[in-house]
């Protein structure tokens, strides 16, 4: 059985290097685009078994919670600068933790954001200018990237195919805290004004509102998602600068504030 498993990884790695891809800075991605959905969907399903680790609100008991949440993620994932909006089973999670202001997308598109993130923004265009942030590292394949910079390729593969489920549940564990670069998060962050400039239903500079927030919270240590997502130099001045260098809108939507507390509203009473 061992050398079963161990001829069935030779030719998933053989297999993987045959197909290995590039992203759009001719990067060479080892991961296919297939290992990125089983990898992110094994994941997701070690998360969902860790219930102390990752509280994730019941969707049943939180519809309208939920439709808000998958109505944002459509809107954006709507937008042609999304270069798998249909080859990634997208699916966005509530993580109940008023606490920890994060994110994090893990590869193939599972999205998961904190109540206490959610609850420190102010308006819808904010929290769609975070998932935008977020969409651009699991479809510009940071995550996947960073994975096999840690963990290595093989080891990976030995994950997808059941090998080491030890290992699967240590990635489950830390990937809220995946580092990226500081390359990868300007880059997430120019592509979040691209995708809200594209689709026209925020202010494509959502973003920038929301470290500015960040950034001036004053708080004594740095929120998870500093910590997670290095700043890079002038973030701010950098997404208005895109969203001015592309001329999108920056105004928020007629009903951003009130739509958002509404939204909020459904969380805390849930």
């Amino acid at each position: 059985m061992k050398a079963l498993k161990a001829y069935i990884l030779i030719l998933l790695i053989i297999g993987t290097a045959i197909n290995s891809s590039c992203d759009k800075n001719n990067d060479i991605v080892l991961f296919s685009i297939q290992n990125d959905i089983d990898l992110g969907q094994q994941v997701a399903a070690e998360i969902e078994s860790m219930p102390n680790e990752y509280p994730i609100l019941d969707r049943s008991s939180n519809l309208e919670a939920y439709q808000y949440l998958e109505n944002m993620m459509n809107s954006v994932l709507a937008s042609n600068d999304v270069s798998y909006r249909t080859e990634f089973p997208w699916k966005v999670n509530i993580i109940d933790d008023p606490e920890t202001l994060n994110a994090f997308a893990t590869p193939g598109g599972q999205l998961y954001f904190y109540t206490g993130l959610i609850f420190f923004l102010d308006t819808e265009d904010d929290l769609a200018g975070v998932m935008g942030h977020e969409i651009a590292h699991a479809d510009q394949r940071h995550s996947s990237k960073q994975l096999q910079r840690q963990y290595g390729i093989s080891v990976l593969l030995s994950v997808i195919t059941g090998g080491d489920p030890g290992l699967l549940s240590q990635i489950a564990a830390t990937l809220g805290t995946l580092k990226f670069s500081r390359d990868a998060e300007a880059e997430a962050d120019d592509f979040s004004v691209l995708y809200l400039a594209d689709v026209d239903d925020y202010a494509c500079n959502g973003a920038a509102a929301f470290f500015q927030k960040l950034e001036s919270s004053n708080a004594s240590t740095p929120p998870e998602f500093l910590s997670t997502h290095p700043n890079p130099a002038n973030r701010v001045e950098d997404i208005n600068a895109k969203a001015a260098e592309i001329g999108c809108d920056t105004t928020l939507g007629d009903d951003a504030v009130s739509d958002y507390a509404a939204f909020k509203a459904t969380l805390r009473n849930q």
